[in-house]
């Protein structure tokens, strides 16, 4: 009996009662958080050379403790046109399938071949198969380098893309098949929404019938890599920029940036998920996906967050 009890407190010791920070292992940014039925999920970019970065895993958890990995979800072999760089994947079900939209290739002008495609699933694991054979989005347009897309479903059903590398950020109405974008009432098809500070990462969500539009700040490869916010009546804007609430903390990580927020619907709490570079790394690319609370204050303004090595508590859907 007693060597019964002792083992059992062993066992419990072991328990993981937090996430941790990071939630998984292995070199990722750009994570972009969903939740599909009662399963969280997290999709990030593989962190590595741009020539390596030709497919993209995916993971799942029932209580944001324990992640299961699903490899290769995304592979280049399935989208012909994208050949390195597959960057910042943003995903959404509609219809009983899972629309994935992501950057390819890095292009630096109008000449080369790649910028935001779009593949589809009939499950969040994947396989995804590209889904017209061409990118979405292949120009630059008010500035903006085609990448870091977030697709956005407004209250009123109405899908936006939010996109935008090299400090402008647009933003596209979709088509109701995803195939292609459709002009705004006033003829125009690329609106740039810039905040001020804006680089990279952009990202919204509405809390309150107000639109939360977040960005990232500074370079990805240094220490303040950051994100920013505003609140707007619109998912079209103005947004002007109110305050930084991610940022390095030096006695934990650096460069903390490029997010994506996720709320339990059944409790209201709400999480940032995001990418960071660990104390003392010089490797622009070791970046890891960590997860913190996202919390907000009496005005509805979102509070610093406080970046942890300890991550969040259990919390099942």
């Amino acid at each position: 009996m007693p060597f019964i009890l002792s083992s059992f407190l062993i066992r419990s010791k072991k328990t993981k009662e937090t996430s941790g920070n990071p939630i998984f292992p292995g070199w990722y940014a750009d994570p972009e958080g969903a939740i599909f039925g009662k399963e969280y999920w997290v999709y990030p970019t593989y962190s590595a050379k741009y020539e390596e970065q030709t497919f993209m895993d995916a993971y799942s958890s029932k209580d944001l403790i324990t992640w299961k990995k699903h490899s290769h979800i995304l592979d280049t072999s399935n989208v012909k046109w994208a050949k390195k760089a597959v960057w910042a994947p943003s995903i959404i079900k509609k219809e009983n399938k899972y629309y994935l939209f992501f950057g390819a290739n890095d292009i630096q002008n109008n000449n080369e071949t790649g910028g935001i495609g779009v593949a589809v699933s009939n499950k969040p694991n994947g396989p995804f198969k590209d889904l017209i054979g061409k990118p979405l989005i292949d120009k630059f347009h008010n500035g903006a380098q085609p990448i870091d897309q977030y697709v956005f479903k407004d209250k009123d059903g109405q899908h936006y893309l939010f996109y935008g590398g090299w400090s402008h950020c647009n933003v596209v109405k979709l088509s109701d098949d995803f195939k292609s974008i459709v002009p705004f009432p006033d003829g125009t098809t690329y609106k740039e929404v810039t905040p001020k500070g804006y680089v990279e990462g952009p990202f919204m969500f509405i809390k309150d019938g107000k639109y939360y539009f977040m960005w990232s700040e500074g370079g990805w490869t240094g220490p303040d890599y950051s994100v920013a916010y505003a609140i707007a009546d619109s998912p079209l804007g103005p947004f002007k920029r109110i305050d930084k609430i991610l940022k390095q903390d030096a006695s934990i990580a650096t460069g903390a940036g490029h997010h994506s927020v996720i709320k339990n619907p059944k409790t209201g709490d709400y999480y940032i998920i995001y990418h960071r570079r660990p104390l003392g790394e010089t490797n622009g690319n070791h970046r890891v996906t960590c997860i913190d609370k996202l919390e907000f204050d009496e005005n509805g303004l979102i509070k610093p967050v406080k970046i942890t090595f300890e991550g969040v508590g259990a919390n099942r859907l």
